[in-house]
């Protein structure tokens, strides 16, 4: 059984970032543990066509790794690139273990230690002063249970395990959602199938992309660091004036981005039928805002039918979709673009704490954390991106990032004492999560009009943060010994 001074799981960005900054305050014992073959998270693992960050990619990064973009947004490739650079640039593949699936750990009171259990190539138990869960919420793909899903003869898969393999010129395919990585989708692979079916079950507030290449020059100039970080300083700041309308001006976001949204509608199509399929009935930014300047233009294609709530799926055979009208759809293939357990099953495996209370327990009612990173009953156990740390306007890496500022603090606290734990006092956070769902009351995601991925079962906004990514970064900054017990 091996030990180590912290174990991380998950290996990407959450993950890279937390094994950097472990070394930041002198811990070289970590390892860190990777279910699949290779390392990356997210982006190695979504490489469905059209696959693409939707936030700039100068502040979608490690503020310390400033890179030479290609263009503004970068594609799934780039992204990849950019996560070997980091992984190699600070040797995180010797600190790796791959084929590790984590079923199971438990806190270890008598030891004061947490064990990892493995299955996987890697399969084994590991124990571990810190843990440290990088795992993400967009790890565990959905895949709803439609009826006769598993009768249909063809080819199926979701978005996030997409078959490369599989040749789609002339094939009838079906798209099944309408968010982000369809929007990506529809528009790359409508032009090379022979007919495609999108079956929108509610549809989003799409605003134009504002992509573009990077000119060498302008690549040159991102190898500077201070060229780099006032742009990024530029870029943040003007996501971050979006949370004044989430939050608190409705009016703001009607007149600037609701409107803005009907006339890239108008704009881009001429059907008045399909422009009213489109066209969604709750405010914008209720739901994840989608950018596309290309996802209309290939709904108006006359190869693409788009289905409504309306022309839903009744069902699934073995030749492809029955709709809710009656019409049988033969398709040859069915890709779920349906999204992920990003609320209530943001940790896949057992999480067993202090008295044998798991963290599937204490989240019952609906998933909490202290700053979204630390539980009560649950000692030296750190979530990155937990709950409502999620940010609709700007980069999940500098709430990432946040995060780490409390991590640091935590640890240092203890190592400082000679002690062997730390862990939230229930009632700090009892009124951290007091204070995160009256905030949330005031926004746009909790009251705009619709049902979103945001909320888990209870109707609780889980996966957002209600205010300005700077305020949960202070707050995460101005670490709290009184809100701690120490052992």
């Amino acid at each position: 059984m091996q030990q180590h001074t912290a174990i991380i799981i998950g290996s990407g960005f959450g993950g890279q970032a937390a094994a950097i900054n472990l070394r930041r305050i002198g811990i070289e014992d970590f390892l860190i543990l990777e279910r699949r073959a290779w390392m990356g998270g997210t982006w190695s693992q979504n490489s469905y066509p059209g696959a693409a960050v939707d936030v700039q990619s100068p502040l979608y990064s490690l503020s310390f790794e400033p890179y030479r973009w290609t263009q503004m947004f970068a594609e799934q490739a780039e992204l990849v690139e950019y996560t070997r650079h980091v992984l190699a640039k600070h040797g995180l593949s010797d600190k790796t273990r791959l084929n590790a699936n984590v079923t199971a750990v438990q806190w270890d009171d008598v030891q004061g230690l947490w064990v990892v259990h493995t299955e996987g190539q890697s399969a084994g138990v590991f124990q571990a002063k810190f843990l440290i869960n990088a795992s993400g919420p967009l790890s565990t793909p959905v895949i709803p249970s439609f009826k006769g899903r598993d009768t249909f003869k063809g080819r199926s898969f979701h978005t996030n395990a997409w078959d490369h393999t599989l040749r789609l010129e002339g094939k009838r395919v079906a798209v099944i959602g309408s968010g982000a990585s369809a929007a990506q989708v529809i528009p790359a692979i409508a032009p090379v199938v022979g007919k495609l079916e999108v079956f929108q079950r509610t549809p989003h507030w799409v605003l134009p992309r504002p992509d573009r290449a990077f000119s060498e020059l302008e690549r040159k100039l991102l190898g500077s660091k201070l060229v780099y970080k006032g742009l990024r300083t530029g870029i943040y700041w003007g996501l971050e004036s979006r949370m004044i309308g989430f939050k608190y001006s409705k009016t703001l976001l009607n007149v600037v981005a609701q409107r803005a949204a009907l006339a890239h509608i108008r704009a881009q199509l001429k059907d008045p039928t399909l422009r009213a399929a489109v066209t969604p009935d709750y405010t914008i930014g209720c739901k994840r805002i989608i950018l596309s300047s290309t996802l209309y233009p290939a709904l108006a294609r006359p190869n693409v039918t788009l289905h409504t709530k309306d022309d839903g799926i009744a069902e699934i055979n073995e030749r492809g979709i029955l709709t809710a009208k009656g019409v049988q759809v033969d398709l040859d293939l069915i890709v779920y673009s349906t999204g992920y357990d990003a609320t209530d099953g943001v940790i896949s495996y057992p999480v067993i704490g202090k008295n044998g209370v798991s963290v599937q327990e204490q989240w019952r009612e609906f998933p909490r954390a202290y700053l979204g990173t630390a539980l009560p009953g649950f000692p030296n156990l750190f979530i990155v991106t937990g709950p409502n740390t999620g940010i609709g306007h700007t980069s999940a890496i500098f709430v990432i990032e946040a995060q780490m500022e409390y991590i640091r603090r935590a640890i240092v606290a203890v190592q400082s004492r000679s002690g062997r734990s730390i862990e939230v006092k229930a009632e700090a956070e009892a009124d951290y999560t007091t204070l995160i769902h009256r905030e949330m009351k005031q926004t746009v995601w909790q009251s705009g009009g619709c049902h979103s991925w945001y909320q888990s079962k209870s109707g609780h906004v889980i996966a957002m943060f209600p205010g300005f990514s700077f305020t949960f970064r202070q707050m995460a900054k101005a670490f709290k010994p009184k809100h701690h017990l120490f052992a």
